[in-house]
């Protein structure tokens, strides 16, 4: 389940769109969700019939800790920023075996001073944490793990061990909870399903599509048996709108009950919400361990069903997952490698999410509820009525981003690739299904403006999954080439728009890397993007790519459609020459202001949207060279502009290789002259190279601040290493000089292609400056070791991720529980942004075994299966 439903578009009925401040945190616990459920350690079945999850009560706190707490964006100095602590441990793909921690604070949880502090710093100023507040002081605080596994597919064991960390005894209040999602409040005569209680700690679950199932909770360590209590998963009319209650046990009535003694929950002992009441008594630096288990009903003893049994099937799945790992993890990798890798997949494992969201009932509300207002039918994703999410997804981060996000998307297939393949294909079949993918063509990018633009990475993500998985699935490979040759068509007919092959794009998720607004510019203007027209020539050599693996293995006909991407190729190729987006004197790429006079400004910005253009890389062979020349279309006169179609030439400079009749072409959007030149800005340690991978924007820009002044408005960039301090685009969302995965990731891989083609021959300098020259592979090995450098204790035992807080650096209950934050310090590696991102920061597992070489390139897996054809 996601870490939070509550501040998400899809809860949003307001009529200015402030999702946020419509449905906010204090609400949760009393509003009956419309289209989703979350919770602490949430789990349910696949269509989110069921849930589970757990409540922990201090006895300080107002409410229970039923939802991970934060910021929304307008309150915390850098944007949306969750304020706990917790962790996915371990996970399996079939989820046979899931392990999840939280550290809950004994002293009551200080939701007003986060939200005031916060809101009174300002955007240079650090983020006000829960550590800053002095609630772990003196480790008075709970250690509370949840596990999962499974006996069989539907039989589910549970267990929740909770540790005393502080100086004294001191008592939790522990209530494993069930409930279904609320799926009969918006149609006319839907049926409800029940829970009722089936003896002292036992309840009765019937629901029309899971069929009769029994959660059975065993006694608390000291044998005392939980109270059973039961309410409805229904809005509490009379807290939230001081209107008529439709029950007096309404979604919060447990809380209520237990909080302030009310008399809020059902002495029928029945209901669609129920929890097991536990009050621990630990002393300090004791444990407690509860036992629970969901499973089809049945007349076995309960005895049984949680003693010796469960034991086994507990450390057997244990066991399994150690198991499973093992062969993933490279020998070669260190102990710390191993423990980085394994926690970041699973943590991909744990982001996996129910997503429910149909656009059309969402616009048109429900038969029951009242009409939604009126600006809502020309507002937000309006023009998405075919979108109809009721599916599992991989989310960017379950707190912050919890929907799925399509660029995100295809890094995450990249690493669940490794540990699930089939679901990872299924990932990017989805988003191209008729009822994700725009009747013209667009992928929907994400849930709060469907209609914005991410950079179209996903031939390229396709093409890593297929080779991943071996080159096994030409059939995954054809579908999703079909359903990009349409959304490549969007691209081509609608981001192009004078005609020039230069695209525009806007947002494309670099959305602070430059001065401007990219997605909302002065009337008349255009901008013409460097790093849009890169990702359309990436974008073309991907689809290429793939059409020359189903047309070699002999799949389907394809000799067409290569040629197709070799003349799109070819003429954004052309364009970027052609139209000057290349300084010469500084060695990259920068985007052209067009202004409605006609006046073409470059601006002038070292980022890595100047560097986009490098990522299009791509060979051919002479079957397709020489059809080339026979058809002398484009692409065949783009060689001969290059000078390329004099082979002679072309061997002597290294870039035909092979014997005749076996000869390659290295093609590239950066001809070998300007490669070097943008290898020496990328590779600098003063401008991109950082000890921990390539920042986002040049430190130039630290000492060198760029300015545009134009037309009465004016804009500046400098070197940001840590959070944003503008609010474009939204706080925390800062392209200005932190590290990125994806990008990081993109240039190794375009890094090694070079280095296939070239060997060794073809050297850079590493760093710029350095005097030293290495081959292109020894660089991009580099790089991987400085990323996994940001997870791993390096000579001093500290995590460069952590940054300077000393409890993470460490406390041993603290110090080896990582979470993979979006980005990091452009400086010093500290987690940034979204902190329980995982998503694409989850690639630093493939990044993993790739380094100790167990994973082939796409290069290598192609080659084999055209020899094999």
């Amino acid at each position: 389940m996601s870490e939070r439903q509550w501040g998400t578009v899809r809860e949003d009925y307001s009529p200015d769109g402030e999702a946020w401040s419509y449905l906010p945190h204090d609400h949760a616990r009393s509003r009956a969700y419309r289209w989703g459920e979350d919770g602490l350690a949430g789990f349910c079945d696949i269509e989110q019939r069921l849930c589970l999850g757990l409540a922990l009560w201090n006895g300080r706190d107002p409410i229970l800790k039923e939802r991970i707490f934060g910021l929304t964006g307008a309150e915390g100095n850098h944007g949306e920023d969750v304020k706990e602590y917790w962790w996915y441990l371990d996970a399996v793909p079939s989820h046979a075996w899931n392990r999840w921690r939280y550290h809950y604070p004994q002293i009551a949880f200080p939701y007003e001073e986060l939200r005031v502090e916060n809101g009174r710093r300002g955007k240079h100023d650090p983020e006000y944490e829960l550590l800053d507040t002095g609630v772990f002081d003196d480790n008075r605080y709970w250690i509370t793990e949840v596990c999962y596994a499974k006996a069989d597919p539907t039989d589910l064991l549970i267990t929740v061990t909770v540790a005393n960390a502080g100086p004294e005894a001191d008592t939790l209040h522990v209530l494993p909870t069930a409930w279904f999602r609320n799926s009969w409040s918006w149609d006319n005569d839907a049926p409800k399903p029940v829970m009722a209680a089936a003896g002292e700690t036992s309840a009765r679950i019937e629901h029309p599509f899971l069929g009769p199932l029994e959660l059975l909770a065993g006694n608390a360590p000291d044998g005392t048996a939980p109270a059973l209590l039961f309410c409805e998963n229904e809005t509490n009319f009379s807290r939230l709108y001081a209107a008529a209650p439709v029950t007096p046990y309404p979604k919060d009535g447990i809380n209520d009950h237990v909080v302030h003694g009310a008399d809020t929950v059902n002495p029928r002992g029945n209901g669609t919400k129920c929890a097991f009441w536990y009050k621990l008594e630990v002393p300090a630096g004791g444990t407690a361990e509860l036992r629970l288990r969901l499973r089809p009903r049945t007349t076995s003893a309960k005895a049984a069903a949680l003693g010796q049994q469960f034991e086994r099937v507990i450390s057997a799945r244990r066991d399994e997952a150690d198991e499973f790992y093992s062969e993933l993890t490279p020998k070669a990798a260190s102990e710390d490698e191993a423990l980085v890798m394994r926690q970041a997949f699973s943590g991909m494992l744990w982001s996996k999410q129910f997503y429910y969201y149909d656009v059309t009932r969402w616009l048109d509300g429900d038969p029951t509820q009242p009409a939604p207002p009126a600006s809502r039918r020309s507002g937000r994703n309006a023009r998405w009525r075919n979108f109809n999410s009721f599916d599992i997804l991989s989310m960017p981060d379950k707190w912050e981003y919890p929907w799925f996000a399509a660029w995100d998307l295809a890094f995450h297939c990249v690493a669940l690739a490794h540990l699930d393949p089939a679901f990872a294909k299924y990932q990017l079949i989805l988003l191209c299904r008729e009822w994700f993918q725009h009747p013209n063509g667009a992928l929907p990018a994400y849930e709060w403006d469907f209609s914005d633009l991410n950079p179209p990475v996903q031939a390229w993500a396709a093409l890593e999954v297929f080779s991943i998985d071996n080159g096994r699935d030409l059939e995954f490979l054809s579908r999703v080439f079909d359903k990009l040759l349409v959304n490549f068509t969007w691209w081509i007919n609608r981001e192009d728009a004078e005609g020039n092959n230069l695209f525009e794009g806007g947002f494309l998720g670099l959305d602070n890397i430059g001065p401007i607004d990219r997605s909302h510019l002065p009337s008349g203007d255009k901008l013409e993007q460097s790093d849009a027209t890169g990702w359309m020539a990436f974008y073309a050599v991907s689809m290429g790519g793939i059409a020359v693996v189903l047309d070699r293995v002999g799949h389907r006909p394809a000799t067409d459609l290569v040629m197709k991407f070799l003349e799109h190729f070819a003429a954004i190729s052309d364009a970027i020459d052609w139209q000057g987006l290349w300084d010469e004197a500084d060695g990259l790429y920068y985007d052209r202001l067009l202004l409605p006079d006609g006046t073409a400004i470059p601006v002038k910005v070292r980022s890595m949207v100047g560097v986009i253009p490098m990522l299009a890389v791509a060979v051919i062979d002479q079957v397709m060279l020489d059809q080339s020349v026979v058809l002398g279309k484009h692409f065949a006169n783009f060689l001969h502009r290059q000078g390329l179609d004099d082979r002679d030439k072309l061997r002597q400079l290294g870039m035909l290789r092979g014997e005749p009749g076996n000869q390659r072409l290295l093609l590239s959007v950066v001809g070998m002259d300007r490669l070097e030149k943008l290898f020496a800005r990328l590779l600098n340690e003063s401008e991109f190279l950082s000890p921990y991978g390539l920042r986002s924007l040049s430190a130039y820009h630290r000492d060198h601040q760029y300015t545009l002044d134009l037309k009465g408005y004016g804009a500046t960039i400098d070197y940001e290493p840590a959070e944003s301090t503008t609010n474009m685009f939204g706080g925390n969302s800062n392209w200005r000089g932190p590290l990125w995965f994806p990008l990081n990731y993109l240039v190794i891989t375009s890094l090694e292609r070079y280095h296939r083609f070239f060997g060794d021959e073809l050297t850079l300098e590493y760093p710029s400056g350095s005097g030293r020259r290495l081959p292109l592979d020894a660089i991009a090995t580099d790089l991987q070791d400085r990323l996994i450098s940001i997870f791993t204790r390096g000579p001093d035992g500290r995590r460069p991720c952590f940054g300077g807080v000393e409890r993470l650096q460490i406390d041993p209950a603290w110090k080896d529980n990582l979470v993979f934050s979006e980005y990091f310090h452009g400086d010093n590696a500290a987690g940034l942004g979204a902190a329980h991102q995982t998503g694409w920061t989850g690639v630093i597992a493939d990044l993993i075994r790739r380094r100790h070489g167990d994973v082939r390139s796409v290069g290598d897996v192609i080659r084999i299966l055209v020899n094999q054809a």
